[in-house]
């Protein structure tokens, strides 16, 4: 499989898996009314989002970093 396209691949895996951190973070407000459960779901939403971002998207782009060349 071509590198490029196995980065474009994690590059779109890692977008997914920060829209769904947003939209567990966003929707915690309608899934649970209690102050401590709000809480948690948007800090593993947090969660979710950074790992998508730092540890999907960010690698998938610097294996075809232009210093690299």
């Amino acid at each position: 499989m071509d590198v490029c396209l196995q980065g474009g691949t994690m590059a779109l895996v890692g977008l997914v898996v920060t829209l769904a951190g947003f939209a567990l973070s966003a929707l915690s407000v309608g899934l649970t009314s209690s102050t401590g459960g709000r809480l948690g779901m948007v800090l593993v939403g947090l969660v979710m989002c950074l790992f998508g971002i730092i540890g999907l998207i960010n690698p998938a782009y610097q294996k075809n970093a232009v210093w690299k060349k």
